[in-house]
């Protein structure tokens, strides 16, 4: 995230509206609408989710423009909500960046799918292989898909905004690699942990509240 006005081709920027788009129509099928307007818990999972995440985003470090440092978050509100509705929510939240004046309004879509539909479809994706694994100790979700999936969330968000301004001649690789992508180790770890700890904590407390989360797949 942190996509200003300057940093995207014409092209590039209609590239992404429309990959923006058929993301959110997939995420908005993806959705038992029906079924989330009789959940008053799973309302409160996701406007609560979109509030923490909007004030989580407002901090943030980086020097270059559109190579920002923070925690994204996504793969807990992933395991939490589902993906579909964990896009929605992160774009909710991406609203307050908005509206708070940290993000441009014409970069929505450009950081809508780096900072949120990206993570959400890769730790949906680690998420589905441990289902498919048929993995029977619990710590195989709290680890390959909150600790693993976050660190390879925001990995993957990371190259994706690196390749966007690669692409786009704002910088060299050299100068990616240098300011951003040999640093991402170091972003993986307090993502990973971050994620983890609050998967951990929901699980053993509030496992209800992850919806992605099947109990009787583990032994006890």
């Amino acid at each position: 995230m942190g996509m200003t006005d300057n940093l995207l081709s014409g092209s590039q920027w209609l590239v992404t509206a429309v990959l923006f788009v058929l993301i959110l129509i997939q995420a908005a099928r993806a959705v038992d609408w029906r079924a989330f307007r009789k959940d008053d818990a799973l309302q409160h999972s996701f406007y609560g989710a979109a509030v923490a995440l909007g004030f989580l985003w407002q901090l943030r470090a980086g020097i270059s423009p559109g190579l920002a440092i923070h925690i994204f978050g996504m793969t807990v509100i992933t395991l939490m909500l589902g993906w579909g509705l964990a896009v929605f929510s992160g774009l909710l939240a991406l609203v307050l960046t908005v509206v708070t004046g940290r993000e441009p309004l014409l970069m929505f879509a450009a950081n809508g799918l780096v900072t949120v539909m990206v993570p959400a479809l890769v730790s949906h994706g680690i998420m589905l292989w441990e289902r498919h694994r048929n993995f029977r100790n619990f710590f195989a979700y709290i680890f390959f898909c909150g600790f693993f999936g976050a660190a390879l969330a925001v990995a993957s968000a990371g190259l994706v905004m690196c390749l966007m301004l690669w692409s786009g001649g704002v910088y060299t690789l050299d100068v990616l690699v240098d300011e951003y992508i040999r640093y991402l180790p170091l972003f993986m770890l307090p993502e990973g942990f971050v994620n983890g700890t609050f998967v951990t904590g929901l699980m053993v407390f509030h496992p209800d509240r992850l919806t992605t989360l099947d109990p009787r797949r583990y032994r006890p």
